[in-house]
């Protein structure tokens, strides 16, 4: 690493610890959290746009723009330019956000990306780096499957019809060579399609035998007694997949490049920070919840879904395309032509400026 990478992230770490709000995974309605930045100093030239909204998940596979936006790394780099943010718990509903114009920028999974991408014929958004790989598992009840041969003639749970983990699970069970419905999740397999937030009631009750789920609702499973059958890392090279995206709006993009490198520059230096402080970040992620819900996560679900997610800056565009291609065969999605869907050439500046290896789309760059 150079001296002024080192420099950079010797500063980063001294930065003061504030609260990072990491909330349980959830699908449903949008919510405006009406949220700035931390205590940041206002410093550096003027940018093209007085105000940036971004849009992010209010869990842990969205660490970047929660832990950026509390520690006020995001708004430094921004300068005299406002950041606002809105939370969502679903995909789709910040897709429809960022088409209206009610945001600029968002972290958001590799599925409704494709999808907004797709249904916009891409004209509306691109995907301009990377923010999270990991943290997705299958937890089972261990009375009822004992192994991946007993999951067949389950009810498992996945957060919604078409997300993420829906697609990765029907490509799953594609794999083992049974039979599922993509539409009503009816065959071998019961996929049974279930928010998060309800999810674990559902285990605890008996109505549903397990789920393939994100982080940190795979963990509150195994604290009520399940146990994890599969870590979805484990079935991509390297284990690495694509979780957690950030797109902009394209309009935005083609208007005010030198804010969308801003929020980028943040972005890239909140993970860094993320990885050197991996304790700091976890104790003041906990703290946040704590505030926010009226109690902390106990180390048994925090320590283990803390350490599943990685941050990162690459897309991981080829494990995106493979995405697509799965709900192409599970019957959710006509084939894609995803050619354009990112351009990286803002995020390859910030990365060749701080001494580090620039990332690839797979093919996939803006033309």
């Amino acid at each position: 690493m150079s001296s002024p990478a080192r420099r950079a992230l010797s500063a980063l770490a001294a930065l003061p610890l504030l609260t990072v709000a990491l909330g349980a995974c959830g699908y449903g309605s949008q919510k405006a959290s009406g949220t700035t930045a931390g205590p940041a100093a206002v410093t550096g030239a003027k940018l093209s746009a007085n105000t940036v909204r971004i849009g992010y998940f209010p869990n842990i596979t969205h660490a970047t723009p929660l832990v950026g936006e509390q520690a006020g790394i995001l708004q430094k780099e921004l300068g005299t330019t406002k950041l606002t943010s809105t939370t969502f718990n679903a995909g789709p509903s910040e897709i429809e956000a960022l088409n209206a114009g009610s945001i600029d920028i968002g972290w958001i999974g590799p599925s409704p990306a494709i999808n907004g991408y797709v249904k916009s014929k891409g004209k509306n958004l691109r995907i301009v780096a990377g923010s999270a790989s990991g943290g997705v598992k299958l937890v089972v009840d261990p009375k009822k499957i004992s192994s991946l041969e007993d999951v067949k003639g389950k009810r498992i749970a996945t957060p919604q019809k078409g997300n993420t983990q829906d697609v990765a699970f029907l490509n799953w069970i594609s794999g083992q060579g049974w039979k599922v419905d993509p539409q009503s999740g009816k065959g071998d397999v019961s996929v049974v399609r279930t928010d998060n937030k309800v999810t674990p009631d559902a285990f605890k009750s008996g109505s549903v035998d397990g789920a393939w789920v994100p982080e940190p609702t795979a963990s509150k499973l195994v604290s009520e007694g399940g146990k994890v059958l599969l870590d979805e890392s484990t079935l991509w090279p390297d284990g690495k997949f694509v979780i957690t995206n950030v797109v902009v709006s394209q309009k935005f993009l083609d208007a005010h490049p030198d804010v969308v490198e801003a929020v980028l520059r943040g972005s890239v230096k909140t993970n860094a920070w993320i990885a050197a402080n991996p304790e700091r970040a976890k104790a003041s992620a906990n703290a946040a919840l704590k505030k926010l819900s009226g109690k902390e996560l106990p180390p048994e679900i925090l320590d283990p879904a803390w350490q599943s997610i990685r941050t990162t800056d690459d897309p991981l565009a080829a494990t995106l395309q493979a995405e697509a291609d799965h709900a192409v065969k599970a019957g959710l999605l006509e084939k894609p032509d995803l050619t354009g869907i990112y351009d990286l050439t803002l995020l390859n500046k910030v990365l060749a400026a701080g001494g580090r290896p620039t990332v690839g789309a797979a093919q996939l760059g803006r033309q």
